[in-house]
C-alpha cells in the first residue's frame, strides 16, 4: 500500500514531534503493509510556514537518512498538505511549495467552514495553471457535510479526492463517517490515506482500513484506493475510477 498523506516529518507541524516518533510511525506503517509514504507536512501560511527551501530539504534529508540507518525498507517521497490561499497557483508555478513527488498533483486542504465559492475559485485556478488538486479529507469539512454535492462538482472538474481512514473507522465523528461512505458509494473517492499525526492516535496503520474496505465494499475497490491511484499519483499518471454518481 501507499500512504499519500501523513505527518511524519518531525518537528515541523502538529504531527511527529521527534525523530523517534517518526521512525515508530514509519515502522508501524511498514508492519501494516505500507511500502511507500509521501511526507506531507502542513503548509499553512502564518502558522506552519513550511515552504520549499533549504530548511525543509534538510529536515527531509535527516528523516530519509534516519530511516536508512534504522533499516526500515520504506520508500519516502516529498509532498505537503497545503492550506488553500490566494497565491497558491503562483506558488505552485514558482516551486515554492512541494507537489506530490514533484508531479503535477498536490495535496490541498480548506478551512472546515470555508466558503464553497472560494474553494471552487482556488481549485479552478490551480487546474488552469496545469496542476491537479488532491482535496484532503473533504468529509471532515462542515460545509461539505452540509452539501456533499460539492465533492461531485470538484471531482467532475478534474480534482482527486482523498478520504482519511479514521473517518471511515468512526474516529472523526458520525457525520464524517456517514459522508465518507456516501462519497465511496457515489464513486467520488480517488484514494484513502492515514493523515497520521502520531504513533498512538491517528496512526499510520493502514491494514485496518484495507480490511474494512474489503469487508464493506470489495477487494478491487480497496486496491484502487490504497494502491493503484496512490501509485499513479507518485508517477504523475491519470487517476482511475468507476463512473461517478451525482447527488
Amino acid at each position: 500500500m501507499i500512504d499519500i498523506h501523513c505527518h511524519i516529518l518531525p518537528k515541523v507541524d502538529d504531527g511527529s514531534q521527534s525523530m523517534e516518533t517518526s521512525l515508530d510511525m514509519i515502522a508501524t506503517a511498514y508492519d501494516s503493509g505500507v511500502r511507500s509514504m509521501i511526507t506531507t507536512p502542513h503548509c499553512l501560511p502564518g502558522m506552519f510556514d513550511n515552504f520549499a527551501g533549504d530548511h525543509m530539504q534538510r529536515r527531509w534529508d535527516e528523516l530519509y537518512e534516519a530511516v536508512h540507518e534504522a533499516m526500515i525498507p520504506m520508500h519516502l517521497y516529498q509532498g505537503m498538505e497545503i492550506m488553500a490561499f490566494d497565491e497558491l497557483p503562483d506558488f505552485l508555478r514558482e516551486g515554492k511549495v512541494w507537489t506530490l513527488n514533484g508531479t503535477f498533483y498536490f495535496l490541498v486542504e480548506f478551512s472546515f467552514r470555508e466558503d464553497p465559492s472560494y474553494c471552487k475559485k482556488i481549485l479552478s485556478s490551480c487546474l488552469s495553471a496545469g496542476y491537479v488538486p488532491i482535496v484532503a479529507h473533504p468529509a471532515r469539512y462542515y460545509f461539505v457535510q452540509d452539501d456533499p454535492s460539492l465533492v461531485y462538482e470538484w471531482y467532475m472538474m478534474g480534482c482527486g479526492i482523498q478520504i482519511n481512514k479514521d473517518s471511515l473507522l468512526k474516529r472523526n465523528g458520525y457525520r464524517a463517517y456517514e459522508i465518507s461512505n456516501s462519497l465511496l458509494r457515489h464513486h467520488l473517492v480517488s484514494c484513502i490515506a492515514s493523515d497520521a499525526h502520531g504513533r498512538d492516535f491517528r496512526t499510520t496503520d493502514l491494514d485496518e482500513i484495507r480490511e474494512f474496505l474489503i469487508r464493506e465494499y470489495d477487494e478491487e475497490y480497496a486496491y484502487m484506493l490504497l494502491e493503484e491511484n496512490p501509485s499513479r499519483i507518485l508517477e504523475g499518471k491519470s487517476l482511475v475510477g468507476y463512473t461517478s454518481l451525482p447527488y
